[in-house]
């Protein structure tokens, strides 16, 4: 027991000394340095031409739209990205080559149309001849997300009268399978 008792006395003390000492804190803290957020460009959404050649009135005219990105109107903000909203320019031109109609069309055009989220987050997307009658060219127009991968949108119909005045109201008919329009249910 002698011996015992020297060496858990020992013991004890080398516990207690070891024990409660004070753990000393490190102030290095670890953590990866943040990358700079490097501010998006401004996309444009594509710029295109087309010109169709259509029977209006027992004579053949031409239809042209023009859609360029814009930079004088107001930025469209999706959220996550920025875009240039677009203008359009229609023409119509007669047989002889004379200018017919020519406007150039902002989303504001459409404003009537359009609720207060597109007139603010959605962009002019394009503007596309559909048919003639005797009295007016059919255009559909959009105005919808400038995101490209989006499928919003609002479906606007752009008549231009024989004496050149337009009218812009919502498209109310769906498309269907076989090409046909019927009345929205």
């Amino acid at each position: 027991m002698r011996k015992i008792l020297p060496i858990l006395s020992l013991a004890l003390v080398v516990g207690m000394t070891t024990g409660c000492k004070e753990e000393k804190k490190s102030n290095i803290i670890i953590t990866e340095k943040p990358k700079p957020v490097t501010p998006k460009k401004p996309q444009k959404m594509g710029d295109y031409e087309q010109s169709v050649k259509v029977e209006w009135m027992g004579n053949p005219y031409t239809v042209e739209t023009k859609l360029t990105a814009c930079d004088s109107l107001p930025m469209i903000n999706d959220g996550a990205n920025q875009y240039f909203d677009n203008v359009i320019v229609l023409r119509i031109v007669r047989p002889d080559g004379s200018v017919f109609y020519s406007h150039k069309f902002t989303k504001r055009d459409f404003d009537k149309c359009l609720t207060d989220n597109y007139r603010k987050n959605g962009a002019l997307l394009g503007i596309v001849y559909v048919k003639s009658d005797s009295d007016y060219l059919y255009f559909a127009a959009s105005v919808g997300s400038p995101d490209k991968s989006s499928d919003e949108y609002i479906p606007l119909v752009l008549k231009v009268h024989r004496l050149g005045n337009i009218s812009v109201e919502m498209d109310t008919m769906l498309d269907t399978a076989d090409g046909e329009e019927e009345d929205e249910v």
